[in-house]
């Protein structure tokens, strides 16, 4: 099969033949439609995110099963599917409380501990695919269903685990990224007002386009006080798809009284908060990690009831994959971006 595979950080990728991969029992081999290219993998590409190679990346991905392996009772061939990026382990407490991503025995990313959708087929613990609604005509929209399991059920998971509602006022940092951007299409679609931080100016229409009510640049100084004028009081929920040092700050002397921040990665980077002030205003300071397996369901669900709809801007062949992870390296691509892998 033709594969986009990658032999060290920061190398090119090379589109080579390798071998078709075959299902084992529990396991099952779809054909790759379409896998979104995100910042996420973006980081493994450039070497920030460390794999071992050769390393075939890419999960967010739109398929047909092709084959299933002995034991494999939930799936059929021909079934359209998209992939859970986290390998886990179903039994653990965690598991079966409905929260994967705190996986006991948590066994990696697709697309990093094993070869991922950047190639005309990927084999998966069957457990891993999960089956797109019927109602998605998903041959016809299949870059925009495969982003589904990423860019629509995160938001999902923080509409949740801030418990945001129609009374909130939420702020959303680096709202132009592939991520921020729905999440200001579920904030709005959780009715709340929705305020933007974004620094490239190239991408506040689109935040407005996307639900933002306000727009913030993120490059003034004053960020906070922009915010609290806005809401007289602070906001109710800040979220940070950048977790920089200075963004988080910025987030945390935003927040008014009962004022929840989601962090999600990003930068990752330590940051100060005024404990006082977190004691007065019962402020809550939360990480939020992926979606669950029935977070990324619900998420197939809205957008098969049109609810929401992904914002997918950029759709390359797989001959393209280098010059469209350039674009994602330096944030030019509005919504997302993905790679045709069926020609």
């Amino acid at each position: 099969m033709r594969a986009l595979q990658l032999n060290g950080p920061g190398e090119k990728f090379q589109l080579t033949d390798v071998p078709d991969p075959v299902a084992g029992p529990g396991e099952a081999v779809v054909k790759v439609l379409t896998c979104g290219a995100g910042l996420t993998i973006q980081h493994v590409k450039a070497g920030r995110t460390p794999v071992a190679y050769p390393r075939i990346i890419g999960h967010e991905i739109t398929g047909e099963v092709a084959e299933i392996g002995e034991g494999v009772t939930s799936l059929v061939v021909g079934d359209a599917v998209t992939a859970y990026f986290y390998l886990t382990c179903g039994s653990c407490k965690w598991c079966l409380r409905n929260r994967e991503t705190l996986c006991e025995n948590f066994g990696g990313y697709v697309g990093r501990a094993v070869d991922g959708g950047y190639a005309e087929y990927i084999k998966l613990p069957a457990s891993t695919f999960l089956k797109i609604p019927d109602s998605l005509d998903y041959k016809k929209h299949a870059a925009q269903v495969g982003v589904i399991s990423d860019a629509i059920a995160t938001p999902v998971k923080v509409i949740r685990r801030a418990r945001i509602t129609s009374s909130d006022t939420v702020a959303v940092f680096g709202a132009g990224g592939g991520l921020g951007i729905h999440m200001l299409m579920l904030a709005k679609w959780a009715h709340t007002r929705v305020i933007a931080v974004e620094t490239k100016p190239a991408k506040f229409a689109a935040c407005r386009d996307a639900g933002a009510d306000e727009v913030i640049d993120g490059t003034r100084n004053d960020v906070p006080e922009a915010l609290m004028d806005l809401n007289a009081g602070g906001i109710d929920v800040a979220i940070d798809f950048v977790s920089s040092r200075q963004t988080l700050e910025h987030a945390a002397a935003a927040l008014g009284p009962g004022g929840r921040l989601i962090t999600l990665g990003g930068s990752g980077q330590p940051f100060l908060a005024n404990s006082k002030l977190m004691l007065e205003k019962e402020l809550e300071l939360l990480g939020s990690r992926y979606a669950t397996k029935q977070e990324v369901i619900e998420a197939l669900d809205l957008v098969a009831r049109g609810d929401v709809w992904p914002l997918v801007t950029d759709v390359r062949p797989m001959a393209e994959a280098e010059a469209l992870h350039d674009d994602v390296e330096e944030g030019n691509v509005i919504g997302r971006a993905a790679l045709r892998i069926a020609e």
